[in-house]
């Protein structure tokens, strides 16, 4: 009976201690459940905020001159397309996001020089050398000597002949080449 006693003690000991583990591996799980809902619930605020810059990029993408969506081209390639489910991380879409805000920002401080193909007051398209003041202002000059000035609108850039400015603009672009001293060089400026 002694033994039987002893028995059943360790028993109930033991069925006390598994209720005891049970009810703090119920306690951890719920827990862990209320984490789970926590961290989807943050990963979804992600998801959305990453979305909505996203989809604010791809608006300004039009506005941004010429060289600037050349530069940032890759990159905006890598946002996921809006009407399909992305398989890209959170993170990778946050840094792709930083990387081009990143781009456009170094872009706004910067002149940039290049060459490109605008319609010039006769009507014809002609190769002109283009001078970006960051990124809302440019002045053109071609080959003839003409001038013009271009301005980013909502579905892109809008160009305007500017006949008087053909000297200024060259001055100013054979400084910028180091051709010429600097020296202060006046150009229209209309902001938004």
């Amino acid at each position: 009976i002694d033994v039987v006693k002893r028995e059943l003690a360790t028993l109930t000991e033991k069925t006390k201690a598994s209720e005891t583990a049970s009810a703090e591996s119920k306690k951890k799980r719920a827990d862990l459940e209320r984490q789970n809902e926590q961290l989807e619930a943050t990963a979804t605020l992600l998801s959305d905020a990453v979305t909505g810059m996203e989809k604010e990029l791809r608006k300004t993408f039009q506005r941004l001159p010429e060289p600037v969506q050349t530069k940032l081209q890759p990159l905006f390639q890598r946002i996921p397309d809006e009407t399909k489910k992305s398989k890209v991380s959170i993170a990778e879409r946050f840094q792709n996001v930083l990387g081009i805000l990143g781009e456009i920002h170094k872009a706004s401080t910067e002149i940039t020089v290049g060459y490109e193909v605008h319609e010039l007051g006769n009507g014809k398209p002609a190769e002109v050398k283009v001078l970006y003041v960051g990124l809302s202002q440019a002045y053109y000059v071609s080959a003839r000597g003409e001038a013009g000035v271009g301005r980013p609108g909502p579905t892109g850039w809008k160009w305007e002949a500017a006949p008087g400015l053909a000297d200024r603009v060259v001055t100013a672009l054979e400084i910028i080449q180091g051709k010429q001293s600097p020296a202060f060089v006046p150009l229209p400026v209309k902001l938004p």
